[in-house]
């Protein structure tokens, strides 16, 4: 802990999974069936016109992502509920363990028929993340979604205009700074998956490990009784 909040909570740590965030929503969308990782609010919107169309293979290819993203949010909580109190293994890292195993799968999962198996592997990680770290510094966020950060950064924007109050100013620069990680995480991820292809889920796994060690140092300081 720092100041009576965990790591998990620290702007590094979100600024990472935004850039994963990203990355991982233009991944699915270019290489794998134009479908949205994150955004499942987009998937029900393809799922709700395919079954209008009677596209049943595609409706199929929509459902399957969205009930994978359920079943994340399902085990981060199991997870929590087990270790939340336990004074050695930290939850937090265990989820960021699993995304870094399951997206390895991922890559090694061809392009074609098994695609929506891949989508359904991803969805499942992008829930476990978003599940599993919701604040920043104290604030609710997100790391795989733009649109409740960008209402909670113009509300803060729009608080400071009123008050005068910077840590209002400041708040919305952190929502802001948020978005811009993602959206540059799309950016490399579409410029990296027109590379590699499948392949380039790789490079994401650079930026958990990257938080993963931010959550140990802290975890190493306290063990050092530091």
């Amino acid at each position: 802990m720092k100041n009576g909040r965990h790591i998990a909570e620290f702007y590094g740590v979100g600024v990472m999974l935004a850039i994963v965030g990203g990355y991982l929503d233009a991944y699915t969308y270019i290489s794998r069936d134009h479908v949205f990782a994150n955004a499942q609010t987009g998937n029900m919107v393809l799922l709700a016109i395919n079954i209008k169309e009677g596209s049943w293979l595609k409706v199929f290819l929509y459902l399957m992502p969205i009930l994978s993203f359920m079943l994340g949010v399902l085990i981060v909580e199991a997870v929590k509920l087990k270790f939340n109190e336990h004074p050695r293994i930290h939850w937090h890292r265990i989820i960021i363990g699993v995304e870094l195993v399951v997206l390895t799968i991922v890559g090694f999962i061809p392009a074609g028929t098994l695609n929506t198996l891949a989508n359904i592997l991803v969805s499942f990680t992008c829930a476990m993340q978003v599940e599993g770290f919701r604040k920043m510094d104290g604030k609710p966020f997100a790391t795989t979604m733009c649109t409740g950060n960008l209402r909670s950064g113009t509300d803060n924007l729009f608080q400071y205009l009123k008050t005068k109050d910077k840590q209002k100013l400041g708040n919305a620069m952190q929502y802001y700074g948020i978005i811009l990680c993602f959206i540059s995480g799309a950016a490399v991820g579409a410029f990296v998956t027109e590379l590699l292809e499948t392949k380039a889920v790789f490079v994401a796994l650079i930026g958990l490990v990257i938080a993963l060690c931010i959550l140990r140092s802290d975890d190493d300081k306290l063990a050092e009784g530091k």
